[in-house]
């Protein structure tokens, strides 16, 4: 089911998301390895993807959702992060979140929390 949806960005973002996947984490490129190409069930998804006034690791149009890895880069930043995805949400997109350690050691754990949360919106 396509849920795509216009969501505004700032232009002057894109030079720092082009930075952050030039600085991708490990977690991120493994992620990354599993998501391009519409490899997970022919969905599209971006890297590194300005959405409003915020950049998001991983964003499918189709499903309006967004992946974000979680490790050092977030620690203290909960709040930013909550109001941020509030923000987010209120534009319809949805959000999945895993622990960098997670998607390092247990790849296909997360793989399948992926696939099955698109096979519910799939029948939604």
């Amino acid at each position: 089911m396509s849920r795509t949806k216009l969501i505004p960005y700032n232009a002057k973002l894109l030079p720092l998301a082009k930075k952050l996947r030039q600085q991708s984490t490990l977690a991120e490129i493994l992620l990354w390895q599993q998501l391009q190409g519409k490899k997970l069930l022919g969905y599209d998804f971006h890297r590194q993807k300005p959405l409003d006034h915020y950049i998001v690791d991983f964003f499918c149009p189709a499903l309006l959702l967004a992946i974000e890895i979680d490790g050092d880069s977030h620690e203290g930043q909960a709040d930013a992060d909550e109001r941020r995805q509030a923000r987010l949400e209120s534009w319809g997109v949805r959000f999945l979140r895993f622990q960098d350690r997670e998607v390092r050691q247990e790849m296909e754990k997360v793989l399948r929390i992926i696939e099955a949360w698109i096979e519910v919106e799939d029948e939604s």
